[in-house]
């Protein structure tokens, strides 16, 4: 168990029964009373919570989460399989937990997994990637003046806009933040 007053940014407690996560956090006096001002993510849903906590006596459950590089080996229509590079175990996580990291993931490809116990939390990717574009349409003669851009298709089916120079079968480097042309690769 841990005090309101030992919060530390990236600790991560068990807070109206969810994972959260602190971000933030201000001690305040404010007419002789105190408190602590914490900003929160919930782990599990990535909702943003901010709320005042009262009292030296208000303790909440530490939890420690686990950061494993794993490789990502395949997918099938419900999952995507995942290995641990240390232990060679395989874990399969649901299609619906990787909404937006699906558009990025390649085979053999490393990436950070968060765990607390058996459950995945997230997958956090390497920053940027480098993605072969499937698609796009050909550049207008005259569109250099400006900082036109157009569509371009990844393998996964992901569309990207692009400098017109960007041409199909070319492989580009992609923001897995954003989602956004970073340059060629």
């Amino acid at each position: 168990m841990v005090n309101v007053n030992d919060l530390k940014n990236g600790t991560v407690i068990e807070y109206d029964g969810k994972l959260c996560q602190i971000i933030e956090f201000m001690h305040v006096l404010q007419n002789k009373v105190a408190y602590v001002r914490v900003k929160m993510k919930d782990l599990r849903t990535g909702a943003r919570i901010e709320t005042a906590l009262k009292g030296s006596d208000t303790k909440f459950k530490l939890c420690f989460i686990d950061h494993r590089v794993m490789q990502y080996i395949f997918s099938t229509s419900d999952a995507y399989t995942f290995m641990d590079n240390e232990t060679y175990e395989q874990i399969e996580i649901p299609t619906s937990h990787l909404d937006w990291e699906k558009n990025f993931l390649q085979e053999g490809m490393n990436c950070d997994v968060m765990l607390y116990g058996d459950e995945v939390l997230t997958v956090e990717l390497p920053d940027k990637v480098e993605c072969r574009v499937v698609k796009c349409d050909p550049a207008v003669k005259g569109d250099t003046k400006t900082n036109a851009l157009k569509d371009a298709f990844l393998e996964s089916g992901f569309l990207v806009k692009v400098p017109m120079f960007i041409e199909q079968d070319e492989v580009i480097v992609v923001s897995t933040k954003t989602g956004e042309y970073a340059g060629r690769a």
